[in-house]
This record gives C-alpha cells, structure tokens and sequence, in this order.
C-alpha cells in the first residue's frame, strides 16, 4: 500500500510550476487591458493544476501497466513499482479530471463563455490518451505538440479569454513562449528516458531526434520564449525584465549541450519547471505594469 508520501511523489510536484505560468501569464495579458478578475483566475488554476495531477497520475497508470516504466531514472512510479495497484491510480487519475471538471464548469457559469466546456473535454481526452489507449500519440513522438497546444496557447488564451472576452497579441506571444518551455520539460524528460524508451518501443520526439537534435531543440525551447516575452515591450515596456530570463536559460542549457545524462538530467527536469514558472510570474506580472 503506497504511503501519502508517495502518492504526493506520483502526482510529481515539480511539474506543476506548468501549469501555473499559462494562468499568471494569461491573467497579466487580461490585466494589461484592465480586465483582470481574480475568481475567474483562481478558477482556472484550479483547473491547470487538476488537470497537470491528472495527466501525471495517467501517465503512471498508463506507463506502468504497459511495462514503459520497469526501469526509469527519476520521481516513483507508482504502478510500475507495484506500490499502488494499477486501479488505484487509474481513479487518481480520473479523480483529478474529475475537479478538473467541477472547477471548469464553475469558471463557465462565472464567465458565461458555456462553449469552453467543449474545450475542457478535449483537455481531458487529450491527457488520458497521451500515453493511454491502445495507440498513445505520446508514443508516437506527438507529446509536444499536446503539451504545446493545451498547456499553451489553450491555457494561456483560455485564461486571457474568461477574464477579457478576447486575446490579445501579448497573450499571443506569451502563449507561445509558454508552450515551448512546457515543452523544453517534456523534451528534457524524454532525453533522459531515450535508452529505456527505445527499448519499450515509446517512439518520443527525442527518441525520433536522436539525442544530439533533441538536446539543441531544448535549448531553442528555452530560449526563444525569453525573446517573445521581450517582444512584448511594444504594448507594455516592463516587459523587457524577461530578459533577466537569460542567465537562467543558460545555466539549464550548459549541461544539456554538455551531454548530461541519466540522474544528471533531474535538476535540469526540475530547473525547467522553476524557470517555467519564474516566466510566468516574470511576464505576467510586467504585463499586469
């Protein structure tokens, strides 16, 4: 029987910071044109964040009982190691989506935009079928292009959205630059899972890349956001802070191009999600000046 503890480790806190930038970011848009409105913003990081516990409890149960995750570098994994039977985490997984669910509905009552539902339900098929189902597009090297759209633009914009009732071109751009660091977590994720992944036949974008491409992909990952979030000066001048974003980016990328590997990769995986969130507070905030 898995402890609290490791049910906490499961959930992988250190994702997280993913989905609370897209809503600090998306909020700072809506603040810019004086539309910012806290309930709607609390609501929908409630639902990134439910969303992010259910799509890590997910890959788990996913993972575990297709045999990916026998032998990983990284947090426990709760099926694989036999802690929580496969069940358990499968309703975590489907709990979580399942306040998801609650919260977004109340975000739709209290922005009265009801079509987003829709959207919610694609969020939701989109996390389970990542790596579940019999062919997972995890699996097939499309895991970025989930993370860029749905922790992304449709985070991102969706926040901006129920608070302002339109995007705007600086919650465009943060958008963008938050789906690519999101995906720079995943990419750095799958580097360090290459040898066990070509194994399981998990065919991600870093295993189809080869290692030496999805290491210099990481670091365009990483550093072109920093340039959009600067791109935003043109609407709001407090912006050009992101460029402070730099240092940070290099100090991820020096051990990525150094050819880390292995355990060497778990304080780049978990520097990204710091550096993810320190984006959103970063440009969100200047945005909100």
């Amino acid at each position: 029987m898995a402890t609290g503890a490791e049910w906490i480790s499961g959930a992988r806190p250190r994702t997280l910071p993913a989905a609370a930038a897209p809503v600090l970011v998306g909020t700072g848009a809506a603040a810019q044109v004086g539309s910012a409105a806290w309930l709607p913003a609390l609501l929908a990081l409630g639902v990134a964040l439910a969303l992010q516990v259910g799509v890590n409890y997910a890959n788990d149960y996913s993972d575990g009982v297709r045999g990916t995750d026998l032998d990983r570098v990284g947090p426990m994994r709760l099926t694989a190691s036999g802690a929580a039977r496969p069940g358990l985490v499968r309703n975590a997984a489907f709990g979580a989506f399942g306040v998801a669910g609650v919260l977004g509905l109340a975000l739709c009552a209290v922005s009265g935009h009801w079509w987003l539902l829709a959207v919610g339900a694609l969020c939701v098929l989109a996390a389970w079928f990542y790596t579940g189902g019999r062919r997972p597009y995890g699996y097939l090297g499309l895991g970025e292009v989930g993370v860029f759209v749905f922790f992304g633009l449709v985070a991102v914009l969706g926040t901006t959205y129920t608070q302002a009732d339109r995007v705007t071109w600086p919650s465009v751009l943060g958008a963008v630059g938050v789906g690519l660091i999101a995906c720079a977590l995943l990419m750095v994720n799958n580097l360090r899972d290459i040898p066990t992944d070509v194994l399981a036949g998990k065919r991600t974008l870093a295993v189809r890349l080869g290692d030496h491409r999805a290491r210099r992909w990481y670091v365009a990952m990483v550093w072109v956001p920093v340039l959009l979030g600067a791109a935003c000066v043109f609407w709001a001048p407090w912006t050009l802070a992101v460029l402070l974003l730099l240092g940070p980016a290099a100090l991820l990328s020096l051990p990525v191009v150094a050819g880390a590997r292995g355990r060497l990769l778990v304080p780049v995986l978990a520097g990204t999600g710091l550096f993810e969130l320190g984006y959103g507070i970063l440009l969100g905030g200047t945005l909100a000046l």
